[in-house]
């Protein structure tokens, strides 16, 4: 299939009901908060109450997705008066693809090809493993593609999402 209709495979939805390829609520919940530090970069350190509130967040959930953030480079820290999060790097650094798996350990969409995952044992034999290690290669390189910085430019210069997170 040619990477032209792979990526309109992946923006019209593989769908299950209605429900195209699922990311968990930390992953977006991480990617939200991250965007809100990119967008805030100049003010120095947040407070997570601030971008609770900016981004309708419960700060209880942003510090389990600060927790999970903390073994990355993605987060510097202060505590104190003046204290709270920034980004350890430029936006550009940070792609869509590495906050996701920060936050929810792959992008795999079924277990037996998840990098950490025992060998399934049909994998040898398996007809289908082909087709899924395919859309993991699709929405990795998709999502690996874009940047905190992508996303700031587009939302800056007016452009419409073309997919909702």
């Amino acid at each position: 299939m040619p990477k032209r209709d792979r990526f309109k495979l992946l923006k019209t939805g593989l769908r299950k009901g209605d429900e195209i390829v699922k990311f968990s609520t930390k992953g977006r919940y991480a990617l939200r908060m991250l965007l809100d530090l990119a967008e805030h970069r100049d003010s120095g350190f947040v407070a997570l109450k601030e971008i609770a509130s900016r981004q309708d967040i419960s700060k209880q959930y942003l510090e389990q997705i600060v927790s999970l953030l903390a073994g990355t480079d993605f987060l510097r820290s202060n505590r104190g008066k003046h204290g709270g999060y920034m980004l350890a790097k430029e936006p550009s650094q940070y792609s869509v693809g590495d906050i996701l798996r920060a936050a929810d350990g792959s992008l795999a969409p079924i277990a037996c090809i998840e990098k950490n995952a025992a060998s399934c044992q049909r994998a040898s034999h398996c007809k289908t493993l082909y087709m899924w290690q395919g859309l993991e290669k699709v929405v990795a390189d998709y999502l690996d593609s874009i940047t905190l910085q992508n996303i700031l430019d587009n939302a800056n210069k007016g452009g419409e999402a073309d997919y909702v997170i």
